[in-house]
């Protein structure tokens, strides 16, 4: 048993990054990316969960509310010094597998990006987010796709399982959420992943390929995307919807 405090290192674990590599600035296009994608789901207050060094949400502007929590509390206090001159952003250590901490009223959206593949229990691990957001509102998930892309790299940063539309709308229902929109997303992407680490052996996040792919295949996935849904994706994007109050 490890002798550090609950949650240290884990950011490093769940990533494959140091807090000091700046990978992320890799994936500017990516982040922009997701955010068109994610952000049209959100409502005027956010919890994010696994919010890491806060790269995806420093894109946001206007909210009333933003939480950004990570398990790692060396990434909670960088995001709390990245965002001091933000008043609408409060940064908390979380653990999504522990006991739930008071993150304050609800939220009218959680967000989590590349957190539901970690967790064993997944449908479970959905019903306490749904505590946190207000009767009506969303849960916005962004999960790796496809089991036939799971490899090494899954592996060692502790990936159960990676989804597809089926599995991940299998896990909201369980959940007793309402799904509305699951679809495949970064097809060109999972063409990509499958080469570099399905056929590549890439087990590590390279900073070279990173750039290779933010600034060719990233442009070309979201214009293609815009038009249609693809059949495949390196990942998969669910929004499940709250019950409301009756």
């Amino acid at each position: 048993m490890s002798d550090q405090p609950d949650g240290v290192g884990a950011f490093s674990q769940a990533t494959g990054r140091s807090l000091e590599d700046g990978a992320g600035a890799h994936q500017r296009r990516y982040r922009a990316y997701q955010f068109e994608l994610i952000s049209r789901h959100c409502g005027a207050s956010v919890l994010e969960v696994g919010a890491g060094l806060g790269e995806f949400a420093s894109q946001f502007a206007g909210l009333r509310r933003h939480v950004v929590t990570d398990v790692d509390p060396a990434a909670v206090a960088q995001m709390a010094e990245r965002f001091a001159d933000r008043p609408e952003v409060e940064a908390q250590q979380f653990d999504l597998e522990g006991k739930l901490p008071d993150t304050g009223p609800p939220v009218a959206t959680v967000v989590a990006i590349n957190v539901l593949e970690h967790i064993e229990q997944d449908s479970e691990a959905l019903r306490s987010l749904a505590q946190l957001v207000e009767p009506g509102g969303r849960i916005v998930l962004w999960v790796p796709g496809y089991m036939q892309l799971y490899g090494d790299f899954d592996r060692r940063v502790g990936h159960v399982r990676r989804y597809t539309p089926d599995t991940l709308r299998s896990a909201i229902v369980g959940a007793g959420l309402i799904p509305e929109d699951i679809r495949p997303v970064n097809f060109l992407g999972g063409i990509a992943w499958w080469l570099a680490v399905r056929r590549g052996g890439v087990g590590a996040p390279r900073p070279a390929l990173l750039r290779i792919y933010d600034a060719v295949v990233v442009p070309v996935t979201r214009t293609v995307e815009r038009w249609i849904t693809p059949p495949f994706g390196q990942s998969i994007l669910g929004v499940a919807r709250v019950p409301a109050s009756t």
